[in-house]
């Protein structure tokens, strides 16, 4: 071909596109393998088998109500009701779904979803449910705060966001995310309490835009802000469709949309309702109900008062209230429930080749402790944390190999640690026995100098290290930094190549070198 005939042979899309980027380089759009000529890799045909087996496992879905109650029992403590609740609800859901897959016909069939709004206090497992229920299910699963979204996107994330993320969950399998569970938290924050002026981006416009993704839509897989993703896009349409061609968009049609928050001020809107009600409960009743009580009182009505879209609410027709929890289940979840916070701080101890063990009192002494923090489950987190934050920092590195927690380690952590750091000194000693060899033995093979050390010497290594809080590694870092330097000097004015660490070395190691250097040039002379 004639350089005229290729200058006037229209540029591709990629070219335009290199162009308009000032010459960035764009292979990440060429290059891509053929589907039908190319051979997958084990890793691939690994993927495919994963994906193929979730999805085999949806097609046959048989749970019942009373399997997945009693799957949830194994995780979570208490919120018996809302294991029930949640049980029919997504039985129900992927019963239909599956009926759907064996039967095409159903497809086209009105049908409401069985979407839920989970109304509860912070730290009751709100959240662990509903991942507990996508593990069993084998979907994927993804969570976002309502407040981080805006009504167009130009300010925060789009709600679209929300089911690109599934797809990246099931690691871009179109097909798998359609039937994950979307989860929404703090969806009260979103509720708008007044008409105002200007763009909505924080209530009634947020509540639309879901509205479309509760019921059924397509949602593109790049997103307008996507730049990367619009211009892969224009290339798979540059390259062609057919059967074979990558999906570009999602249906939420069996996506199950799951929302909560705590609700607080909705407990005093029922309350005040209930109470001016004629058929209501008399005042000293009223006062007697905790807010769970009142919000498991709630109707629609009350939603649309606190500031819901009538239709947004409406997509929501399966509800159920969590209860706060006590001292006891505090206690209970560190006792019973599997995957609980103690088992992993026991398996962080673990990685140090420490058995951590708790005896009951403590257990319940820092789940009463926990209560007091009014976060739920989450409190536990807080105080164990205090609990354990200087024993996670001193015992790795002191040869103990248990720490067995009793009340004391809970009500003066710091005192307890210092009292098992005093029973376990020949331990700490023996390991900082090991690090001065280990140190010794560094030294010969890095400077080919031979260094040994008397009893005298190693015990004031380990009383310096204790007192300045310091391993052995790094002490002699800072205080024997000069040691190839002066030692070198010394072994060319004499020879040697063997020396001593004393402990008058040791105590004041920069006269005591500088006074072995002079007397090995006076050696030397």
């Amino acid at each position: 071909m004639s350089k005229t005939e290729s200058e006037e042979k229209p540029k591709g899309i990629e070219e335009q596109l290199k162009d308009m980027l000032g010459g960035a380089n764009l292979t990440f759009f060429a290059g891509q393998p053929d589907a039908e000529t190319s051979e997958p890799d084990a890793a691939s045909k690994e993927d495919n088998r994963k994906k193929e087996d979730a999805l085999s496992a949806i097609e046959k879905f048989d749970l019942k109500p009373r399997d997945v109650r009693d799957y949830l029992d194994r995780f979570v403590i208490r919120q018996d009701e809302a294991k029930k609740v949640l049980s029919v609800a997504i039985c129900d859901h992927y019963n239909h779904v599956r009926q759907c897959l064996v039967d095409s016909n159903l497809r086209d069939k009105e049908y409401i979803k069985h979407n839920v709004l989970l109304l509860g206090p912070t730290g009751v497992g709100k959240t662990y449910l509903i991942k507990c229920m996508a593990r069993l299910i084998g979907v994927p699963f993804v969570k976002a705060d309502a407040t981080k979204f805006s009504e167009t996107g130009y300010v925060g994330h789009d709600v679209e966001d929300l089911v690109r993320d599934l797809v990246k969950v099931a690691d871009g399998d179109v097909d798998l995310a359609q039937y994950g569970i979307v989860f929404i938290d703090e969806v009260d924050k979103i509720a708008a309490t007044g008409s105002g002026s200007g763009k909505d981006v924080s209530g009634r416009g947020v509540q639309v835009n879901l509205l479309k993704l509760m019921e059924e839509t397509d949602v593109s897989l790049f997103s307008q802000t996507d730049i990367i993703g619009q211009m892969q896009a224009v290339m798979d349409m540059q390259r062609g469709g057919g059967d074979g061609a990558a999906k570009r968009t999602v249906n939420t049609r069996h996506i199950l949309f799951i929302v909560s928050g705590a609700f607080g001020s909705l407990a005093e809107q029922v309350q005040k309702r209930v109470s001016s009600s004629p058929i209501g409960f008399s005042g000293d009743a009223n006062l007697e109900k905790s807010d769970g009580e009142y919000l498991r009182m709630a109707r629609t009505g009350d939603f649309i008062t606190y500031g819901f879209e009538p239709e947004f609410i409406g997509r929501l027709p399966v509800r159920v209230v969590c209860d706060a929890l006590d001292a006891s289940d505090l206690q209970s979840i560190m006792e019973k429930a599997e995957g609980n916070i103690v088992e992993q701080y026991a398996s962080d101890f673990r990685g140090y080749d420490i058995k951590l063990s708790m005896a009951k009192e403590s257990i319940k002494a820092i789940a009463e402790e926990a209560y007091r923090e009014k976060t739920g489950a989450r409190g536990l987190t807080t105080v164990l944390e205090k609990v354990f934050r200087d024993y996670k920092f001193e015992l790795p590195s002191t040869g103990i190999k248990s720490l067995e927690v009793d009340l004391k380690a809970v009500e003066n952590p710091q005192e307890a640690l210092q009292e098992l750091l005093g029973k376990k000194e020949s331990v700490r000693r023996a390991v900082m026995q090991k690090d001065i060899d280990l140190y010794l033995d560094r030294f010969y093979r890095e400077h080919e100098l031979k260094l040994s050390m008397n009893k005298a010497g190693r015990e004031a290594i380990i009383l310096q290290c204790l007192a300045d809080n310091m391993m052995v590694k790094r002490w002699v870092e800072v205080n024997f930094h000069d040691f190839e330097y002066a030692l070198n000097l010394i072994a060319r004015n004499t020879g040697r190549k063997s020396f001593s660490i004393t402990k008058k070395l040791v105590e004041n190691t920069e006269q005591e070198l500088s006074d072995r250097i002079a007397a090995s040039f006076k050696e030397k002379g």
